[in-house]
C-alpha cells in the first residue's frame, strides 16, 4: 500500500510550509510515562517517513528532556536539515517562568545545544499569560528580534490559552515582530473561539498553529486526567459526546482531529505522538493504514503516528462524518466555547 502524503500548508508570511499534522514532542520528555530511546527514534522516523515535517518542543517539557531526545532522534535519522522544521520555546521552565531578555537569550543557546542544531525555525514565548504582557512587549520580543537578526532563530511566536493575550501583544509591537501564534484547546468541536480571531491574525500577517485538538483529553473515550481544569458541566458534556460516538461505532478522537484539520486557515494541528495510555486513548483507536514493518522491533507508539496520518488521509479522500459531527455539536452546544482560567488574572 502506498504511503499517504501529508498536506502542506503555508504558515502566515514565513514562507514555511508545514505538514497539516505536527509532531508534538512533549511525550518525548517522559511527561506521560517513560519512552525508551529506541522507541522515540522509531516514532520520529515513522513521522518523517509519513511526511510529517514539523516538530514542536520546549525546555519545559520533561525539564529539558524532550529537547534532548528530539535532538538525538533527528540526528539519528540523518535527514537534511532543510527537510524538517523545528519549533521550541522560551520563558517557561521546570522551575517557573522567566521572560527577561537575559534569560530568553541564554535559553536559545541552551536549546540549540540540546537539539544539536545551529538554528531553530521558530522560537515561541511559552504561555505568555503567566508573565507580564508589557514585559513581553518591551523586553522579551525585542530580545528575540536580535536573535532572529543573528540567525539563531528564523521566526518568532507567542503561545497561550486566553486569546486576548495575542491581541494585547500584537497591537503593541511593530508589524513583523511576531510571525506565529500557537493556540491550544481553542479550536475543536467543543471550542471554536480561535476561528473568530483568525481574520485579525491574517491582517497582522501572523501564521496560526493549533494544539490540543482533543482539548487535553476531553474529547476522548477515556476522558481527561483528574487534574484537567475544565468545569464539571464541560467534562460531562464531552463524556456524553464520546459515549454517543462510541454507541455508533465511531471514535470521538478521530472525529475531533479531522474537525480541527478541516480548517485550512490553521497551518498545522499539533498532536502528541507517543505516550502512555492517556494520550494513546486520545490517539485514535481507529483503522490502521497498514502494519508497514519498518523496524525489526515493533515500536508500540508507531501505530499512533500512523493513525494520525490515517485521520488526515481519510479526511482528504472521504471527508468528515457530517452526520455524527452534527450530533456531537448538538450535545456540546450548551458548553460551546467554554474554556477555563489560565495564567495571571487581569482586570480591565
Amino acid at each position: 500500500m502506498s504511503t499517504p502524503k501529508m498536506e502542506l500548508r503555508e504558515l502566515g508570511n514565513t514562507g514555511l510550509k508545514l505538514s497539516c499534522v505536527g509532531f508534538g514532542a512533549s511525550p518525548l520528555g517522559n511527561v506521560f510515562g517513560p519512552v525508551p530511546m529506541e522507541e522515540a527514534v522509531g516514532c520520529v522516523r515513522r513521522a518523517v517517513d509519513l511526511s510529517i515535517n514539523f516538530f514542536d518542543t520546549s525546555p519545559y517539557y520533561g525539564n529539558t528532556l524532550s529537547e534532548k531526545i528530539l535532538g538525538k532522534c533527528l540526528k539519528a535519522l540523518e535527514v537534511p536539515r532543510s527537510e524538517y522544521i523545528v519549533s521550541t520555546k522560551c520563558g517557561r521552565y521546570g522551575d517557573g517562568f522567566d521572560f527577561s531578555a537575559e534569560r530568553v537569550t541564554r535559553s536559545v543557546d541552551e536549546s540549540l545545544e540540546r537539539l544539536q542544531l545551529d538554528y531553530v525555525d521558530i522560537l515561541q514565548c511559552h504561555d505568555i499569560e503567566f508573565g507580564s504582557l508589557d514585559q513581553i512587549v518591551s523586553e522579551t520580543l525585542p530580545a528575540l528580534v536580535k536573535l532572529r537578526e543573528a540567525g539563531k532563530i528564523r521566526f518568532i511566536g507567542i503561545t497561550g490559552l486566553p486569546l486576548d493575550v495575542f491581541t494585547y501583544v500584537l497591537d503593541r509591537v511593530p508589524p513583523g515582530t511576531v510571525d506565529v501564534v500557537l493556540s491550544y484547546c481553542r479550536y475543536g468541536i467543543n471550542d471554536t473561539a480561535l476561528d473568530d480571531l483568525i481574520p485579525y491574525l491574517k491582517g497582522k500577517g501572523v501564521g496560526v498553529i493549533s494544539a490540543s485538538p482533543l482539548a487535553m483529553g476531553l474529547l476522548t473515550e477515556a476522558g481527561p486526567p483528574d487534574w484537567h481544569p475544565a468545569a464539571p458541566e464541560l467534562k460531562a458534556a464531552c463524556r456524553a459526546a464520546a459515549a454517543h460516538c462510541k454507541s455508533k461505532g465511531k471514535n470521538i478522537s478521530k472525529l475531533s482531529l479531522q474537525y480541527s484539520l478541516s480548517n485550512k486557515d490553521i497551518s498545522t494541528v499539533l498532536v502528541g505522538m507517543n505516550s502512555v495510555k492517556q494520550v494513546n486513548d486520545c490517539a485514535f483507536g481507529f483503522s490502521r493504514i497498514s502494519k508497514m514493518q519498518t523496524f525489526v522491533k515493533h515500536c508500540p507508539y508507531d501505530d499512533q503516528v500512523e493513525e494520525n496520518i490515517t485521520a488526515a488521509a481519510e479526511l482528504a479522500t472521504e471527508g468528515i462524518d457530517d452526520e455524527t459531527l452534527s450530533e456531537v455539536e448538538d450535545i456540546l452546544k450548551p458548553v460551546k466555547n467554554q474554556s477555563w482560567p489560565s495564567g495571571i488574572q487581569r482586570t480591565g
